[in-house]
């Protein structure tokens, strides 16, 4: 039997408009506490994939605006990250 597939995350903007909508309807007032605490919990899940997206993107912008002659893309520890594998 296969594993399911999850599905992929939503875009950014996907989340964004969905992060709207749940403000949206818990300014409103309607609806349950636990309801309310669910939404808000998803709330929350897609505020926090909103950010990791924009700091992805603001990491990307830096690479891309650095001027010093040594800039270029380096990984999480710091070190440049050569484009090809090299044969030393």
């Amino acid at each position: 039997m296969k594993k399911p597939v999850a599905p992929p995350p939503p875009s950014f903007e996907q989340s964004l408009a969905e992060l709207e909508s749940i403000v949206d309807a818990l300014e409103k007032g309607e609806m349950s506490l636990e309801e309310s605490l669910t939404v808000f919990e998803r709330g929350i899940g897609l505020t926090r994939a909103c950010q990791q997206a924009l700091d992805v993107a603001e990491q990307r912008v830096r690479i891309l605006t650095d001027t010093r002659p040594d800039a270029g893309p380096r990984s999480e520890s710091g070190s440049d990250l050569e484009p090809f594998e090299s044969n030393d």
